[in-house]
């Protein structure tokens, strides 16, 4: 299982055209392979991909706490888009091996292959993303006949000594699995619980000798190829996570999310223990402050912007942080380091502080579900009794009464007392001893994440537009020029710039580009420049059209199919637009579009063109206010996305003078 700070890319993208062996053993498949293959298949879509024929897992634990995971494998080829699936692989590190491993597959012709053991060879992924060493492999295959109608198995066994006395069991993903099954094999006085994400709970089939059994066949696919604002993949996928206990193990499991606090707790214990230079350092940052808010974002900015994201992770490594020591010394480490910095730096200025393990995707981490499932790290500054500031937005009040403002010490785009939009109403575990328990992100208020957008134009009779425009953004929002404007050089700040216009006109240019407040998050990005455009308006004899929407648009990417799942609106925003446009000299407006003004509760949208004197005046604002709702809201977002789309289309119809 990979540690927090790296998610594994996917095998056929991350071979990038691997030479693996091809010369092939004797025919050797065997009888289980021939009869997975065997199999009828249901009526799938034309668009399925390939099939999961057999999917069996027998996971045995010994009485020392390790364990050995025993997997069959098989896949069939169903369409050309369906070959990556047929890349075997299996994952290990320092603290796992590779006892075995063996590769069949079988061409759509019917002739049948096995790979020799030196044509599997081990693959590392390429360090990217701040991952400076990482010492998951993988060993791997690229066997013949991976077209439509062929067949690829394999079968492997892999020694593991898990850091906890879990496993989870992930049974659905982006193709359908035909026949699949889960075997706990446990010692004897052993016991065991399982908790579930997204299924029911299913009790296994009692095998006797400790052995126990879970049978889930024909799960459908989860195909979200066409389905506009879709969680992820893994949000949505079925899984079971089995804790056991037991005699000897120094590290059992009972199902709960205090449970897994204590054993991180444990884990991480001396780590966040300030030194001498981390105290006077954070002494230095918070001198002449007397405020908690401006203490915790002095040190949190420095942590934030300071410490380079790096990663180096050995086995446990992956979960388990560097001393506090370490990090400030070097001044780099990923995410759960950078946390565990930020704990260690305020508690030397007596501010309590701790972890929060949360994931990237929204909804991978559910309630229900209590387990190592996860990939992020991040802090939880503990608020003062009694104190309050307009300046805390992300603040969870935990079970214990306590609040907590979450931050993100690894984001480094992230105004400091907000958190950013991919977590926000995620789950999470508040890594706190005892008192470890889930809690949920909060979502920011919109006007946390917004763009105003204000612009003066004058149109000339012959359709040109000529004018300034001013744009401010800031939260999530500004993000993306905030990194533009200090990671790229000019020449593309310039390309990035007219391509976003080219979203809204064609024959646009833009002069005098001007940035200001890039680097303070405190502050919204400013982006100033002049603005031309031939053919903005379209002359008919007297008339002159022209859209009083110059810049931006909030479409929303919407289908009319049922919706099944929930909708991922990604970020809360307010987005304001002010815009005047001075007429031709000899016209007057002959039509304007009908005032706009809808409130769906989630959403609100607004807008009116109105002339003031000799000048249009075009005027609207866009609220976004959850980042998800449930799939029967998807008839109001279609409305929406219509509302939005008729007012961005919106056009006024000017006549000359006679």
């Amino acid at each position: 299982m990979l540690g927090f700070g790296l998610r594994v890319v996917g095998l056929a993208g991350a071979l990038g055209g691997l030479a693996v062996g091809t010369a092939w053993g004797a025919d050797h498949v065997p009888d289980w392979v021939k009869t997975a293959a065997s199999a009828t298949l249901p009526h799938y879509p034309d668009t399925t991909r390939a099939v999961v024929l057999l999917d069996e897992m027998t996971y045995t634990v010994d009485a020392k706490g390790q364990a050995v995971e025993h997997v069959r494998y098989v896949v069939k080829i169903l369409r050309p888009q369906g070959r990556p699936y047929g890349y075997p692989a299996v994952w290990f590190d320092k603290d796992s091996k590779v006892l075995s491993m063996h590769v069949w597959s079988i061409d759509p012709a019917g002739h049948e292959y096995a790979m020799k053991d030196s044509e599997i060879v081990e693959f590392s992924p390429p360090g990217e993303g701040g991952n400076l060493y990482v010492d998951e492999k993988a060993k791997v295959a690229e066997p013949p006949g991976r077209d439509p109608g062929g067949v690829v198995a394999y079968e492997y066994e892999k020694r593991e000594r898990p850091y906890l006395a879990e496993t989870s069991w992930f049974f659905q993903g982006s193709i359908p699995y035909l026949k699949q099954s889960f075997t706990l094999v446990l010692p004897v006085g052993y016991t065991y619980t399982t908790t579930w994400s997204n299924h029911n709970k299913v009790d296994g089939a009692d095998l006797e000798n400790h052995s126990y059994r879970w049978e889930m066949n024909d799960e459908p696919a989860i195909d979200l190829e066409s389905v506009p604002m879709h969680p992820s993949e893994e949000a949505l996928a079925a899984r079971m996570t089995v804790h056991y206990a037991g005699p000897g193990l120094s590290e059992p499991q009972d199902g709960t999310w205090q449970g897994i606090g204590l054993w991180y707790d444990q884990l991480s214990k001396g780590r966040l223990a300030p030194s001498s230079e981390i105290t006077a350092k954070a002494a230095e940052l918070i001198a002449g402050k007397t405020d908690f808010f401006d203490k915790a974002e002095a040190i949190g900015t420095f942590v934030q912007k300071q410490i380079r994201y790096f990663v180096i992770e050995m086995g446990v490594g992956g979960y388990q942080p560097h001393p506090a020591a370490d990090i400030f010394k070097g001044r780099y480490g990923d995410c759960k380091d950078k946390a565990t910095l930020l704990a260690a730096m305020l508690s030397s200025v007596g501010i309590h502080s701790t972890l929060v393990m949360v994931d990237t995707q929204r909804g991978i981490i559910s309630p229900n579900n209590p387990s190592i499932v996860g990939n992020h790290m991040i802090g939880a500054i503990e608020i003062p009794a009694g104190y309050e500031s307009a300046k805390l937005h992300s603040v969870v009040t935990a079970k214990n009464g306590r609040r907590y403002l979450i931050f993100d010490p690894t984001w480094d785009l992230t105004p400091f007392g907000q958190v950013e939009d991919n977590l926000q109403g995620s789950y999470a575990l508040l890594i706190e001893g005892g008192d470890s328990d889930v809690i949920q992100i909060p979502v920011m208020s919109p006007e946390l994440n917004t763009i105003q957008r204000t612009a003066s134009f004058q149109l000339s009779a012959d359709g040109s537009l000529q004018g300034k425009v001013v744009d401010k953004r800031f939260g999530d929002l500004a993000e993306q020029r905030r990194y533009l404007f200090t990671h790229e050089d000019a020449k593309q700040q310039q390309e990035y710039m007219d391509r976003t216009l080219a979203h809204d006109m064609m024959a646009a240019s833009l002069t005098g580009l001007k940035v200001d407040n890039v680097d303070d998050l405190s502050k919204d990005v400013t982006t100033s420049y002049d603005l031309q455009a031939a053919h903005f308006g379209t002359a008919t004899g007297p008339l002159l059209m022209l859209r009083p929407r110059v810049l931006g648009s909030y479409a929303l990417n919407v289908d009319r199919k049922p919706r099944k799942i929930a909708i991922d609106m990604e970020s809360t925003m307010k987005a304001t637009d002010d815009y005047e446009i001075a007429l031709p000299p000899g016209y007057v407006v002959d039509e304007l579009p009908d005032a706009v003004s809808e409130d769906f509760g989630f959403a609100a949208y607004e807008s009116k063109t109105e002339l003031h004197g000799n000048s249009l005046h075009y005027s609207r604002t866009f609220t976004m206010r959850k980042v998800m709702l449930p799939p029967e809201k998807y008839s109001d977002v279609q409305k929406l996305a219509a509302v939005i789309a008729a007012d961005e289309d919106g056009r006024v119809v000017l006549k000359r003078e006679k």
